[in-house]
C-alpha cells in the first residue's frame, strides 16, 4: 500500500526564499517510478526522485548521503514541450553462456536462478524523445544558490531520469530567483524547440480566427499539500539497499506564458508565390 502524503515542512516565516529554474531538455528523457527489469516506464514528466536525484548528483552527494533538504523543496514542472513517447526493445544474455538470474533475490540476498532456465531476457525501455520541461524549485535561499552554482559545475555527470539520457545546455536559466514559484513558471518564456515555435508561428498566420502569437497555454504542476492528486515519486533514500518512496500532493494548473515570438502578418502572401517551397515549380507549372 502506498505511504500517506507527507508534505515538505513549511519554510521558517523569517527564512528567506529563492527559486532555482531548470531547463531539463535532450535528445531522450526517461522519468520512471513504478519500473521492474522487464519493463522501464517513462511518466509523461520529470518526478521529484528524478530531479532530487539531478540536484544531488550537482552537489557531489554520494548515494548514501542525507536528502532531507532537497526533498524539502517546493517543485513545480511546466510542460513546454511534451515529446513523443519510445519504446526501445533489447535482450539481455549472458556472455558467457550461462542461464540469467531472476530478478528475486534469496534470503542471502543472492540472484535465484531461473526455473527452467532462461537464456534471454526480453526488455521494453520507454523514453520521451525531444521533449523539454521547466522545473522550478523553490526553497531557502541559501541552499537554491549553492544548488545553482552545483549545476552550472556539477561534481557527477547529470542525466534526465536515467545516465543514458544526457540533458542539453543550458540546465540552469540564469540567476536564482526572488519572486513566488507559480509566478516564476508563468513568466519564463516558452522554451520549445525551432520546430514548435514554428509550428505554432504558422498557425497565428494562417489560422481562421485571429490568434496571437506573444502568449501559450502550457500545463503544469506544483506540489501542493491540498492539492487533489497524488503521485508517489518522493524519494527516501538513494542508497541502493534503502531506495524507498514515499507520495506527495499536487496541483495541476494551466499558465500563460509569453512565447518569445515576434508578431505574426496576417496578410502575407503565402509561401508558394512569397519565395518559398513550390512543389509544382518543378514541373514547369
Amino acid at each position: 500500500m502506498p505511504d500517506h502524503p507527507t508534505p515538505a515542512p513549511p519554510p521558517k516565516q523569517d527564512e528567506e526564499q529563492a527559486v532555482l529554474v531548470l531547463r531539463l531538455a535532450g535528445p531522450l528523457q526517461s522519468w520512471g517510478d513504478r519500473s521492474a527489469f522487464n519493463r522501464r516506464d517513462t511518466r509523461p514528466q520529470p518526478t521529484k526522485s528524478g530531479v532530487v536525484g539531478l540536484l544531488a548528483a550537482a552537489a557531489g552527494r554520494p548515494r548514501e548521503a542525507d536528502i532531507t533538504d532537497l526533498v524539502g523543496l517546493r517543485l513545480g514542472v511546466r510542460v513546454d514541450q511534451p515529446g513523443m513517447l519510445l519504446r526501445d526493445y533489447h535482450t539481455v544474455s549472458d556472455y558467457r553462456g550461462r542461464p540469467l538470474p531472476q530478478a528475486g533475490v534469496n534470503a542471502k540476498g543472492v540472484q535465484k536462478p531461473t526455473s527452467p532456465a532462461k537464456d534471454t531476457h526480453v526488455t521494453h525501455r520507454y523514453y520521451l524523445q525531444d521533449a523539454v520541461f521547466l522545473a522550478a524549485l523553490q526553497g531557502p535561499a541559501g541552499l537554491i544558490a549553492t544548488l545553482a552554482e552545483a549545476v552550472r559545475r556539477p561534481a557527477f555527470p547529470l542525466a534526465l531520469g536515467r545516465r543514458s539520457c544526457v540533458p542539453t545546455q543550458p540546465i540552469a536559466l540564469g540567476t536564482v530567483r526572488h519572486a513566488n514559484l507559480e509566478d516564476v513558471l508563468a513568466s519564463e518564456p516558452w522554451q520549445a524547440g525551432v520546430v514548435a515555435m514554428n509550428a505554432y508561428r504558422r498557425r497565428a498566420q494562417r489560422g481562421p480566427e485571429p490568434f496571437s502569437p506573444h502568449r501559450i497555454d502550457l500545463a503544469a504542476t506544483f506540489d501542493d499539500p491540498s492539492g487533489d492528486d497524488t503521485l508517489q515519486d518522493v524519494p527516501r533514500s538513494f542508497a541502493p539497499r534503502e531506495r524507498g518512496f514515499t507520495t506527495r500532493r499536487i496541483r495541476r494548473a494551466w499558465l500563460d506564458v509569453p512565447t518569445g515570438l515576434p508578431p505574426s502578418d496576417r496578410t502575407e502572401q503565402p509561401a508558394s508565390s512569397a519565395g518559398g517551397h513550390d512543389p509544382f515549380a518543378l514541373l514547369g507549372w
